[in-house]
């Protein structure tokens, strides 16, 4: 039976956020068994008992108070019955422990709630978001508290069969905006070529990662026989490791394991600014790397020019390779995005409505590529075809029409959701809502609008550093998915969506 607990994990993947499957969940595991050896409902009420097994204590706790919940939803929907559940760590699996274990003491809660009240403000500090408020104490919690080192993120062949690469080379459409990037992606795959660091940097949705994915998996199909070694993640969760592992000391360890790689992927480098010795750690890594054949992909929403806050011989490194912006798609590339997906899904898309999506969302490949996927899912439940009535209305709900928005359209539908007055918005105040409101016309116009990282300074008397430190706590915020990041999130979309209609 210890088969279902993967199956129990895909349905996990699907009900929770993918960077706290991956931190937490896909480390763990699991065996499930029959409470009566038939699998029949005992006096409980459960037929089976499923025991999941964490790295250590820390990580078993951690689960079983934020996660047990979420874990017996996705095994009833596996199971048709929730089972008993059982949460513990390598080194004390065979002692019983209680279903629900005991509370810490009040006053050892008391001292965890000061040292995480303590950590957020000198993160928030750095981050530029020193005045929000902290989420309540539980989910304060689950943002500080990280894994230890020990958490296997290697992505050799094996792993990206079992994991699987969401992209490829295969399915990237090449275009006047990314031809350069595409053309340094697979050059720096070949052995021969001397220059082993790729730097790529694109607004959100353009193709960055897919890039960056489709390197990682072509050097794991091609150095099958090698055994080839890839580690693919991102900025933060380097950051977070390199922390638990000076913490812990485990540092020898975690050197080891980012020295021997043929090939490491470091998305969103820009979440490194400000945090000096985990620049030093990765700095001693790339050096190390280059000097036995190794190669680095890098990717950022900004260019290393604007990577204010970054040591410069980090950034040295950056362009000492491929450098290679990603730009909006033209309407020809979008309308080969739309094709080859809709090839891809056997769904048949008539020019017409390509041509619609393709005039109407000008800007993020990611949204252009959500409402086909729309598209095709509401033919298929309907059992109709494609119509330019049908992609309107799926236009209407899920995407702006048009991603160009001017400067004076960001600030005053900024101001409308936030209630603030435009002179609020470039004011010195570090109040709250004010700091969140420019923040969010910070990463408005960089999304939006041609902008440069100096011309929004200018026009809120801010430095060009000010305003990269501003989207970075920003996007640091929402791909936490903690309170205040699904609050700007939402905001995010409904400004978007009102930009439809303004």
């Amino acid at each position: 039976m210890n088969a279902c607990w993967p199956q129990i994990l895909i349905q996990l993947h699907k009900n929770l956020p993918e960077p706290q499957c991956k931190v937490w969940l896909d480390p763990l595991k699991g065996e499930l068994c029959a409470l009566n050896g038939q699998g029949r409902a005992t006096a409980s009420g459960s037929a089976w008992r499923l025991e999941l097994t964490a790295a250590n204590d820390f990580v078993a706790a951690w689960v079983r108070d934020r996660l047990s919940s979420a874990i017996l939803q996705a095994a009833s929907e596996v199971l048709g019955t929730p089972p008993e559940l059982r949460i513990v760590s390598a080194s004390s699996r065979e002692q019983t422990r209680q279903e629900k274990p005991a509370l810490p003491s009040p006053l050892s809660r008391r001292a965890l709630s000061v040292e995480l009240e303590a950590e957020r403000k000198q993160r928030n500090k750095a981050a530029g978001l020193a005045d929000m408020p902290a989420a309540p104490a539980v989910l304060a919690a689950s943002e500080q508290l990280v894994l230890p080192v020990s958490m296997p993120h290697v992505r050799s062949r094996q792993s990206a069969f079992v994991q699987g690469w969401k992209y490829s080379f295969a399915d990237f459409v090449v275009g006047a905006s990314n031809q350069l990037a595409h053309a340094a992606a697979t050059q720096i795959l070949h052995a021969t070529d001397p220059v082993d660091m790729l730097f790529l940097s694109s607004a959100s949705g353009l193709g960055k990662t897919h890039l960056a994915q489709a390197v990682g998996r072509a050097v794991c199909d091609e150095g099958d026989l090698r055994g080839a070694h890839v580690e693919y993640l991102t900025a933060e969760e380097y950051t977070t490791m390199f922390v638990q592992a000076s913490r812990f000391g485990q540092m020898n360890d975690f050197n080891e394991r980012f020295r021997n790689l043929d090939m490491l992927l470091l998305e969103d480098i820009h979440f490194l600014r400000g945090k000096d010795k985990t620049q030093e750690a990765l700095l001693a890594t790339i050096k190390t790397l280059q000097s036995r054949g190794g190669r680095v992909v890098l990717t950022s929403s900004f260019a290393p020019r604007d990577l204010q806050g970054v040591d410069s011989q980090l950034v040295s490194r950056f362009c000492s390779g491929f450098v290679a912006s990603i730009a909006r798609p033209d309407r020809e590339t979008r309308l080969h995005i739309l094709q080859r997906k809709a090839r891809r899904n056997s769904i048949i898309l008539p020019d017409s409505v390509a041509a619609m999506l393709a005039d109407r969302i000008t800007g993020d490949v990611r949204m252009l590529e959500g409402c086909l996927n729309n598209l095709t899912l509401q033919a298929r439940l309907g059992g109709c075809p494609v119509s330019e009535a049908m992609a309107f209305e799926v236009i209407r709900q899920v995407a702006q029409e048009n991603s160009t928005l001017s400067l004076e359209e960001v600030v005053d539908l900024v101001c409308r959701s936030y209630k603030l007055t435009p002179s609020q918005l470039v004011s010195r105040s570090r109040r709250q809502e004010l700091v969140v409101a420019r923040n969010t016309a910070y990463f408005l116009l960089r999304k939006h609008t041609d902008m440069t990282l100096e011309e929004i300074g200018n026009r809120f008397n801010r430095k060009h550093s000010s305003v990269l430190k501003g989207i970075t706590s920003l996007e640091c915020e929402m791909s936490r998915q903690s309170p205040l990041g699904r609050q700007i999130s939402h905001t995010v979309r409904m400004i978007e969506k009102t930009s439809l209609h303004a």
